[in-house]
């Protein structure tokens, strides 16, 4: 597992090292500030990147939507001296954040979570991890109903709520092209086996209702016409 470190402070940056080799972590990067941790992300890809919140020139909520950018798949922790930055924290797209001064027990945990979570990556049936404010979602492919683009993430719906990954919905496509799920707009993607009815409206578009839940979809013209010629491959 390749770590990178990014704290202005040298002893913090140094403690954490130290507890993180305890650990039995070995492939760390150390960086004490921003820049230098952009131009470490130019060379390597990283597996997870623990952040210090309050740095000069840019902090670490703005580093983490700068290394998410570069991969999506980087777990991101915040360390702060600040409890009250914790819903930023997971806004920013944080799986957890960590309180100075930082102890084993801490990183520990915080380790443990991100091996569960890579773990559940490699399960049969894939799970994708999601956010909703300080929340944290596994959520299983069976229980989406539709994702729908949001700039450069995706709200995905489950029945109980929505929740936000950052990825790109053409991501999120590819991932699930093997499934029943099929981009019915630009913007949507729906799962087949959650569909309750259609009704044709303006422009030969369908419109789309779900079990369960009250939203509709409303797909585009050309995936209404895409969207028919995959069903008529499908059923009976």
């Amino acid at each position: 597992m390749k770590i990178l470190i990014v704290d202005d402070e040298k002893l913090a940056l140094s403690r954490l090292k130290r507890i993180l080799s305890e650990e039995g972590y070995e492939n760390i990067v150390e960086c004490s500030t921003p820049i230098d941790a952009i131009k470490e992300l130019a060379k390597n890809k990283f597996d997870v990147a623990f952040l210090d919140i309050s740095m000069p020139t840019m902090s670490g909520l703005e580093l983490a939507n700068t290394i998410l950018e570069i991969s999506s798949d980087t777990f991101i922790i915040f360390q702060t001296a600040h409890e009250e930055y914790a819903l930023e924290a997971f806004k920013s797209g944080g799986l957890d954040y960590l309180l100075k001064p930082i102890s084993n027990e801490s990183v520990q945990k915080c380790m443990e979570k991100i091996k569960k979570f890579i773990s559940s990556k490699t399960e049969e049936t894939r799970k994708i991890l999601a956010k909703r404010g300080n929340k944290v979602y596994l959520i299983s492919l069976e229980d989406i109903y539709y994702i729908k683009a949001d700039l450069d993430e995706v709200i995905i719906r489950i029945k109980e709520t929505d929740a936000y990954v950052r990825k790109k919905i053409g991501d999120m496509e590819k991932v699930l092209s093997s499934k029943n799920f099929f981009r019915v707009h630009r913007s949507y993607i729906i799962n087949v086996d959650k569909i309750k009815s259609m009704q044709s409206v303006e422009q030969s578009k369908l419109e789309i209702s779900f079990s369960d839940i009250d939203d509709l979809v409303t797909t585009s013209k050309d995936g209404a016409k895409e969207f028919r010629e995959y069903l008529d491959n499908k059923t009976i």
